[in-house]
């Protein structure tokens, strides 16, 4: 995102369209400069009912925002809380043999771990890659540990997927109002990156949400 050039999020969840638009500032905050609120009946369990009214609905409270802010947006941020997704972990490791630990090393592991998600979950893609875990010679790791000397690594990676078909709908109610969708995010993951973030050091955690018709358990 660029200083004062207005963004556009949307969060969709089980009752609500969220529309959040605003700026970075001078210490690269983020100042929500209009949010607008509106119900969500038309998209439940992963299901688009009405793709009329869905349309409507993003084209009236853009125009709104468009107007208010003077500024015509061409891409969107998507924040999806509604849509069931899967995670996988995964790890690929490397023998050493006393050697040292390169970039390169590294690099072939992680592009291993993500052909062979996409080569065996076809009928998704790939939202979201996280570290897990990095070990060398048995012993976590912090950082990644290149430069350092061991016998054998072991990385694990945590995926994020969507269904292709949930990707494609939502692309497309978004272009069909001149929006490119630029990024999806899952609130599920913002939420939990922000746990680790608030709870240094922390290995395993459970956040349970309970929703009138729904509970949610990640981990």
């Amino acid at each position: 995102m660029e200083n004062d050039i207005p963004t556009l999020f949307v969060e969709i969840n089980d009752t609500n369209f969220i529309f959040n638009a605003g700026i970075l500032d001078e210490n690269q905050n983020f100042q929500i400069k209009k949010t607008i609120v509106t119900p969500n009946k038309d998209i439940k369990k992963n299901k688009f009912l009405n793709l009329m009214n869905i349309n409507l609905i993003i084209k009236n409270n853009i125009e709104i925002i468009e107007n208010e802010l003077n500024h015509v947006f061409k891409e969107v941020i998507i924040i999806l809380d509604s849509f069931n997704y899967s995670c996988i972990n995964i790890s690929g490791s490397k023998k050493l043999n006393g050697s040292q630990i390169l970039k390169d090393n590294i690099s072939y592991i992680l592009n291993n771990l993500k052909l062979v998600i996409t080569e065996n979950e076809k009928d998704k893609t790939i939202l979201h890659i996280f570290n897990s875990k990095s070990v060398l010679d048995g012993t976590s790791t912090q950082n990644l540990p290149i430069g350092l000397f061991g016998d054998f690594y072991n990385h694990e990676l945590s995926f994020f997927l969507i269904n292709n078909n949930d990707l494609k709908n939502l692309k497309n109610i978004f272009n069909k109002n001149n929006l490119k969708v630029k990024k999806i995010i899952l609130k599920d993951f913002i939420e939990g990156a922000e746990l680790i973030k608030q709870n240094h050091g922390i290995e395993t955690f459970f956040k349970i949400k309970i929703n009138k018709d729904t509970i949610n358990i990640n981990s």
